[in-house]
């Protein structure tokens, strides 16, 4: 049956100037509709933010953090029903879902906690005339626009910190999957949360979107997305001075030694490519093998993109659903293909896989031979695609893993030398490097460098985006 929802603004759920229709990817059915923004609709929300503002700001921490756990506890009780949501919009195995709920649950935790040990801090006076004191207080409306990979996830990111620092958020979310992000919506209403201090709205088209932006009202735009949306983003909201903070494109390079334990490695890898069917900002695109143990390495890789379940099926253990639409579909396909064209080998994969006539799946691939004149090389995958590049130069292979002015996120390293992996980590220029093993979680920071982001999301560092820094200074007299 197909549902509908209403956006969230200035307390209350409302209509839009327009409707749009979310389509499973998995089923290629409609499954919601929702209310979408147009330009009066972003100033209603835009003016409920700025409204909100000196009110939310005031309100004592305990009662935000009261607020923050009180929604967590909707949260907790609606969780059958905000996994159904993701499955449904994004065809996300259902198994996959729980990391999205997981995420937003012990984020308000996290935040309404971590809040707490945000303190005023003391400066001493050289000369002995003044007191001074470093005051932290909310930077104001936040605008914090959300990719579709992982739709609560995502805004787990942003709700949290913003009411945990007293600013009030607009949160755009994909028009791909708003379906879970407007569930919340229903929750914040349900719970009777202050008028505009959380809004929640997806756009009909670019101009909304951009007016977003491009408002004077928000002192703070945040952005979950590619490195191409952040540059527009950034021109577009020049309109006044704003703080920004954005997690953006990668071009995850890893790096596989001779000593390294090659079924962990292979295990990491094909997870994080063939899991959210690689749609995931930190999933591995590039992996660097050394020659000595590149064929082995490709065997296993090739077994588990084999075994990998594909499929929409809520009973079932599938690892990798479908692309998020036709569209992103083909652009992996013509990554694949054209790699072929220019000498790559294709292992696995490469096409629909077998029985799967409906919905945009592609099966778990396995390219090797990949080269840097070819752009699944050089672009962003975004897809179940793992590309091998066998190397024998220990030098010349930190000059390509650092190659690209995109890729700057996320980078694995994986050896039994952890000399050799210390000096390496110090090399490559990623917000993240991880050595023999994976781990994100709410409380560890992430964010990239250069063209990758500014800011950070998760971790006590988060809250430096939303907050501002005063001093105050008085005379001893």
């Amino acid at each position: 049956m197909v549902r509908h929802k209403k956006m969230y603004i200035g307390g209350e759920l409302v209509e839009g100037q327009a409707r749009l229709d979310v389509v499973n990817p998995a089923t290629e059915d409609c499954v919601a509709t929702v209310a979408a923004a147009g330009l009066d609709d972003v100033n209603k929300a835009l003016k409920a933010a700025r409204a909100a503002a000196p009110g939310w700001a005031a309100t004592p921490v305990a009662e935000r953090q009261r607020w923050m756990l009180k929604l967590r506890g909707a949260v907790i009780a609606n969780q059958e029903m905000l996994r159904e949501c993701i499955h449904q919009e994004m065809g996300k195995p259902w198994g996959g879902t729980q990391e999205d709920f997981d995420l937003l649950e012990r984020s308000l935790k996290f935040y309404a906690e971590e809040f707490q040990r945000v303190h005023d801090e003391t400066l001493r006076d050289l000369d002995g005339t003044h007191e001074h004191r470093i005051v932290y207080e909310p930077v104001g409306v936040a605008v914090a626009y959300l990719a579709w990979n992982f739709p609560l996830l995502n805004l787990a990111y942003k709700i949290a910190p913003a009411m945990a620092a007293g600013c009030p958020v607009i949160i755009r979310p994909s028009a791909a999957t708003p379906v879970s992000a407007y569930a919340v919506g229903e929750l914040c209403q349900e719970i009777g949360l202050p008028a505009g201090g959380v809004n929640i709205l997806t756009t009909d088209g670019y101009g909304p979107s951009d007016a977003l932006a491009a408002s004077t009202i928000p002192n703070l735009i945040t952005l979950i997305g590619s490195t191409k949306t952040g540059r527009h983003l950034m021109k577009v909201g020049a309109t006044s001075i704003k703080k920004f903070s954005m997690e953006l494109g990668g071009n995850a390079p890893v790096l596989i030694y001779r000593d390294a334990d090659l079924d962990l490695a292979a295990e990491i890898v094909t997870t994080l490519k063939f899991n959210n069917a690689g749609q995931i900002c930190v999933t591995p695109n590039r992996v660097f093998v050394e020659r000595e143990v590149h064929d082995a390495f490709r065997d296993k890789v090739v077994a588990r993109a084999r075994a990998a379940k594909v499929g929409f099926d809520r009973e079932a253990d599938i690892l990798t659903g479908p692309m998020i639409d036709r569209r992103a579909w083909a652009r992996v396909k013509g990554l694949i293909d054209e790699a072929v064209e220019k000498g790559a080998t294709l292992l696995a994969g490469g096409d629909r896989p077998e029985g799967l006539e409906t919905g945009h799946f592609l099966a778990p691939t396995v390219l090797d031979q990949v080269t840097p004149e070819m752009r699944i090389y050089q672009d962003e995958i975004f897809g179940p695609v793992v590309s091998l590049i066998p190397f024998d130069d220990r030098e010349a292979v930190l000059d390509r893993a650092n190659d690209g002015e995109e890729g700057g996120l996320a980078s694995y390293i994986f050896t039994a030398d952890l000399a050799l992996a210390e000096a390496v980590a110090k090399r490559l220029r990623y917000g993240e490097v991880q050595i023999n093993g994976v781990k994100y979680d709410i409380y560890l920071p992430h964010g990239g460098i250069g063209q990758s982001g500014i800011g950070h999301d998760c971790s006590r560092l988060a809250l430096n985006d939303y907050l501002v820094v005063k001093r105050i200074s008085r005379g001893l007299i």
